[in-house]
């Protein structure tokens, strides 16, 4: 198998999780293309999606909400709510064959507008909702990176957010030695992931990306609620990775417990790239193809 400059092999999720600065920066325009049927402030709006696609959701619903555009909640898809009084649903779907995806919008009320964003031509999920078909960030590799990333992207760029410096900051990332940049974690029994609002989000994604692409023992929480009984996992040989803006004395909270302590004061969408960097290089270490999953599809679809 050929090997990267740093000496890992070439897999398809390495090259997927390389071009995400230029995919950022395209999403701009994307945005702006698609203005009219993306969520209008004072709209009330449900995010749907499973897996990745859900931790994205839960991501736009923060960052929505916070920005003072309206109510913004995230459902999975197998438990979204239809009898609420939405104005919007915003459907997220990279392969656009979920089964509870397709049958979630099929129960959407028929007078309610809905979007879906998805990066597989010719699927059910497109249509069934003002489709955003984003397929040049579509993925071979099973592990979503460009996608996931590029749809919140979208939605940050929609929001009114300037992600030049996270794109900056993402394309330094990739420019490291990742056998240095991520010593600290390479080899860490258990890692914990923890961020706020939006971040929290990423480290829920954050923790799914080594779970699927090297079977690595990860967990995620709140920031806040990682010293209510989940600080009692760590311990030397373990690690605990922040995303975003730390929390009064949370570092040293988790210096007493021995843990290793990653943590960088970048946007928390490059810090999921050096997650991304993490998985290849753990994948590598243990010989795994992070490209084909243990037990895992690209869609999941159920007899009905």
């Amino acid at each position: 198998m050929p090997t990267s400059a740093h000496s890992t092999p070439v897999t398809h999720l390495a090259t997927e999780v390389a071009t995400q600065p230029d995919d950022w920066a395209r999403a701009e325009t994307i945005a702006a293309e698609h203005r009219a049927i993306l969520p209008q402030p004072g709209e009330r709006v449900a995010v749907i999606g499973c897996g990745t696609s859900l931790f994205m959701s839960r991501a736009i619903a923060a960052l929505r909400e916070g920005a003072g555009y309206g109510l913004t909640d995230a459902w999975p898809a197998s438990e979204v709510r239809t009898g609420r009084d939405y104005d919007r649903y915003l459907v997220i779907c990279r392969s656009g064959t979920t089964t509870e995806v397709v049958n979630a919008m099929r129960e959407i009320p028929a007078h309610i507008p809905r979007t879906v964003i998805c990066s597989s031509p010719g699927t059910p999920v497109l249509e069934l909702g003002d489709a955003i078909l984003i397929d040049e960030v579509d993925e071979k590799s099973v592990v979503q990176t460009r996608f996931a990333t590029t749809t919140l992207a979208i939605l940050r760029w929609h929001l009114g957010e300037d992600l030049a410096p996270a794109i900056a900051q993402a394309r330094a990332v990739l420019a490291e030695d990742p056998a240095v940049a991520l010593a600290g974690v390479r080899r860490a029994e258990q890692i914990s992931f923890v961020g706020m609002g939006f971040a929290a989000a990423l480290a829920e994604e954050a923790g799914l990306k080594l779970r699927e692409s090297c079977q690595s023992w990860t967990e995620a929480y709140p920031q806040t609620e990682y010293r209510h009984g989940p600080i009692s996992i760590s311990t030397p040989g373990r690690a605990v990775w922040a995303f975003g803006p730390l929390v009064p004395h949370f570092a040293a909270d988790v210096a007493v417990t021995g843990a290793h302590f990653e943590h960088r004061d970048i946007d928390p969408m490059a810090d999921l790239v050096r997650v991304h960097q993490l998985c290849i290089l753990r994948a590598a270490d243990q010989g795994l193809d992070p490209d084909r999953p243990r037990n895992l599809n690209r869609s999941v679809v159920l007899d009905q």
